[in-house]
């Protein structure tokens, strides 16, 4: 893994309990495919797959670089800046 960001941000853990991609209820959309946390301040957001993909929408407006997957089970992570899984 050349990535920095992956090495540095924490090791995931079982995901919070989400209700759902927080801006999705907001606007009082229930369209998400699959959830994505953010390792920086905990926001979940819908993955690109996603009408609204809300998850990369977090990344472009923080700049916050590595989500996980928040689906029970998946222990993935990526990092936007250098679009890499780890």
């Amino acid at each position: 893994m050349s990535c920095v960001h992956l090495t540095e941000a924490p090791r995931p853990t079982e995901p919070r309990v989400a209700q759902g991609c927080q801006e999705c209820l907001a606007i009082g959309s229930r369209d998400w495919v699959h959830l994505r946390e953010c390792l920086t301040c905990g926001q979940v957001g819908c993955c690109d797959s996603s009408p609204y993909r809300h998850a990369t929408g977090h990344f472009q407006s923080t700049g916050h670089p590595v989500m996980r997957s928040a689906q029970p089970g998946e222990w993935w992570r990526w990092c936007y800046i250098d679009e890499e899984i780890g």
